[in-house]
């Protein structure tokens, strides 16, 4: 990494002293050892509860989606572009235009998004909070937040931060002769910190006195050398280094090499679900506009916002050269503009990137940069100074999409169709923004292109056919049972289909029936729902022949099961009741399934159904199983009783993905019984490893020594963990199996329902 980058570290010396007493060696500063400290191997299950009800100043009844109905979007919209053509003392507009500046805080809002867990992505407006607020990358995003903090105050709850933050952005790009492809509101804001996404393995202590140079050089999320063919990026890992959204503007590691950029652009858009040419179009399309800042060198810059002076108020990277924005603004220590005219939707970027020559240089901050070798070439405006003109710069990460042969094919598509650009960029801009909100039912909004089916948005047809009532209901349950299927294999088939959604980005989840299509059907820990699915579209289709009207999905078949099967195993263990179900799920094709998308799905630890992929240890080194297990959970949604009540049921239910009988600590298989919190509770039976690392156990009798029971480490995590075990404990008592039972029943139905954005929206229900 370029000096430009290096920092303040006499800024940190009196951050670095506990008011308390003594120094402090990790955690926060001045708190005393965390948990963590002292046992930083346990199981940290409280993150299951964070961003909880009690966070919330608008509380749990607070209706989002009817609070931004009542918005005048585009009042709202012309508040937002009359400010953005003006300029305030405190921080003033580049070129009298806050657009540029508005387009980097959405662009950075929306670009934490990862494919591999869903995670990031601007649905919560986390940029507002730790670490994101104060990545080097997001150097004076503050800024930008605190501009349209009127905005956002005048509106109050009807606007959510991370809506304005995406709304802002597309209003700046309108503003500039942008046609955008659209906005949709429907993000809620999360109320604190996110402590359980895991941004990479470096530890940035700013109370070292090293450099941001040392911490990257250190860094350990790359396999490989860069240009090697094992060069690889950890999973679920997108951006290239610590502190960055994507990648290192100088190159890796502030090298300036072209070449070895482009394949981390590849590989960290790649990650962030963008294909070649969505990669070329964000790009171009981005430095169409404003200019890079590097004036001053970061030594001297102050330390980002989270642990910034108290009377800064939030306000991170205080500046003491000279004004300290304006001329003088520091931001990633790169200075300069792409194109002469910054405040203009033109193809100026791509024909000066192809025009010229380009000789490597340094920015005043000592950032390495580009600037062309004809002393003939446009120049262009100083964003403050009135008269005064600057040669034009481009970044390493720029002249990768001229060298790289991919890139350059996209960039000389655009470069002869200047319509094509400003299509393709419109179109990567609006899935950029909208990428972690999931289905179109989420979407507010009169800019909400409902009959459009993009398919990254994982389209599913409108349902065409009357719903299903409670007597057909009551037949087709009974078909289902009389087919000769058990228990654990409906409730098996039902569980996968629905388990597959993830809260981070709304994706998957049984509605759709993918389970039956490429590529969920041919995942290993699939393998038990094949011959199940079969069976069900059987009876599906037998159902549908002989109704005038109505027709059951096959998604909403495979739920049915897997009720008519938790319905049975309660009745035998002595709690009779009816498991809720929910019709109106449609099977949506083939051709609208992204394949290489949803491969990202596949689970490489899935505790629920006992499944440890075989290249668990390459593909996710540093984690345990029960770690993965806990992460399932989490994107679940799932609370801790919640998430140990379902497997106590799904192990009583023989739902292991290999029908083993790790786990199943009873001898009445596919009866709902609390055997399993019995048996792992006992003070009369002893684990013991059965193999030399510990992933599998033998459950022993203490007095016979025999073996009773077998179990991974996602079964004994249940019992070893202390939050987890005082939930078990509750079930295992002589009260707690009518207690599970019911539990159980409330828990199986949130899965089941976790995708059904439909209903929630007819009901008005919060987001």
């Amino acid at each position: 990494m370029a000096d430009s980058r290096k920092l303040n570290t006499k800024t940190f010396e009196m951050q670095g002293k506990c008011p308390f007493g003594g120094d402090r060696i990790g955690g926060a500063v001045g708190s005393p050892p965390a948990l963590s400290d002292w046992y930083p191997n346990r199981l940290k299950v409280e993150l299951l509860h964070q961003n909880g009800p009690l966070a919330n100043p608008l509380g749990q009844d607070f209706d989002y989606k009817a609070a931004f109905e009542t918005l005048d979007l585009e009042a709202v919209k012309q508040d937002i572009k009359a400010f953005l053509t003006t300029s305030v003392a405190w921080w003033p507009s580049d070129y009298g235009n806050y657009g540029p500046q508005m387009i980097r805080m959405a662009w950075h809002s929306a670009g934490t998004y990862r494919i591999a867990d869903g995670r990031g992505g601007a649905g919560e407006g986390l940029q507002r909070f730790a670490p994101i607020n104060s990545w080097w990358d997001n150097g004076n995003t503050d800024k930008s937040r605190r501009l349209i903090w009127p905005i956002k105050q005048k509106y109050g709850s009807a606007l959510s931060w991370a809506d304005l933050m995406v709304l802002t952005g597309n209003c700046a790009l309108e503003i500039m002769g942008f046609p955008t492809y659209g906005f949709a509101g429907g993000r809620q804001d999360a109320w604190e910190a996110d402590n359980a996404t895991y941004w990479g393995p470096e530890i940035w202590d700013p109370n070292d006195v090293t450099s941001f140079d040392s911490m990257v050089t250190r860094d350990k999320r790359w396999r490989g050398q860069n240009g090697d063919a094992d060069y690889d990026l950890e999973n679920p890992l997108a951006a290239s280094h610590q502190a960055l959204i994507y990648v290192n503007p100088e190159g890796p590691y502030g090298n300036g090499d072209p070449i070895r950029s482009a394949r981390d652009i590849r590989t960290t858009f790649t990650r962030m679900a963008m294909n070649d040419e969505e990669t070329v179009a964000l790009i171009a399309g981005g430095h169409a506009f404003g200019k890079s800042h590097g004036m001053v060198s970061a030594d001297q810059v102050g330390p980002p916002p989270e642990i910034a002076p108290m009377e800064a108020m939030g306000l991170g990277w205080h500046n003491p050269k000279g004004t300290g924005f304006a001329q003088y603004t520091m931001t990633n220590g790169i200075e300069g503009s792409w194109t002469p005219n910054p405040t203009q939707w033109d193809n100026a970027y791509l024909e000066n990137l192809f025009r010229f020559e380009w000789v490597q240089t340094k920015s005043p901050a000592g950032a390495s940069q580009w600037t062309p070798a004809d002393p003939d070439a446009p120049k262009t405006p100083d964003a403050h100074v009135p008269g005064q003109m600057h040669g034009l710069m481009m970044m390493t990460s720029d002249i990768a999409l001229k060298v790289d042969p991919d890139y350059r094919k996209v960039c000389e598509k655009f470069l002869n169709d200047f319509d094509a650009f400003t299509l393709a960029f419109s179109k990567a801009w609006y899935k950029l923004t909208h990428r972690d909100m999931g289905p179109k039912e989420r979407y507010l909004g009169p800019e909400v292109k409902i009959e459009d089916d993009l398919l990254w948005q994982d389209p599913i047809p409108r349902r065409d056919h009357a719903l299903i009532d409670d007597a057909n209901v009551t037949v087709l349950k009974r078909d289902i049972l009389a087919a000769g299927l058990s228990v654990s294999d409906l409730a098996f088939t039902a569980f996968s289909a629905a388990s597959t959604y993830r809260d981070s980005d709304k994706r998957g989840g049984a509605n759709g029936g993918r389970l039956a299509l490429a590529p969920q059907k041919d995942w290993s820990i699939n393998r038990r729902t094949v011959p199940v699915v079969t069976v069900l579209r059987q009876i599906a289709d037998a159902f549908n022949g002989r109704q005038a009207g109505k027709r059951v999905s096959l998604a909403d078949l495979i739920v049915l099961g897997g009720c008519a099967a938790v319905e049975k195993a309660l009745a035998d263990g002595g709690h009779p009741g009816t498991v809720p179900f929910t019709p109106g799920r449609v099977d949506t094709r083939q051709e609208l399934t992204d394949i290489e998308m949803f491969e990202w799905l596949k689970p490489v630890v899935d505790g629920f159904r006992n499944y440890v992929a075989e290249d668990f240890a390459a593909v996710a080194p540093r984690v345990s199983p029960e770690e993965l297990f806990l992460d399932k959970a989490y994107l679940l949604s799932l609370t801790a009783p919640e998430w140990v009540a379902l497997v106590g049921g799904l192990r009583a239910l023989g739902a292991n993905h290999d029908d083993s009988r790790h786990g199943v600590f009873t001898d009445r298989v596919g009866v709902l019984s609390n055997d399993f919190f019995a048996n792992l509770t006992s003070v009369d039976l002893e684990w013991r490893k059965a193999d030399p690392k510990g992933m599998t156990f033998a459950l022993v009798d203490r007095e016979s020594g025999a073996t009773k029971f077998t179990a991974t480490r996602c079964d004994l995590v249940f019992g070893s963990n202390a939050q987890l075990r005082s939930v078990a404990e509750v079930y295992a008592s002589s009260d707690g199996a009518a207690r599970f039972a019911k539990d159980f029943v409330k828990v199986w139905d949130k899965v089941m329902m976790l995708d059904r954005y439909d209903v929630r929206a007819r009901s008005h229900a919060p987001l």
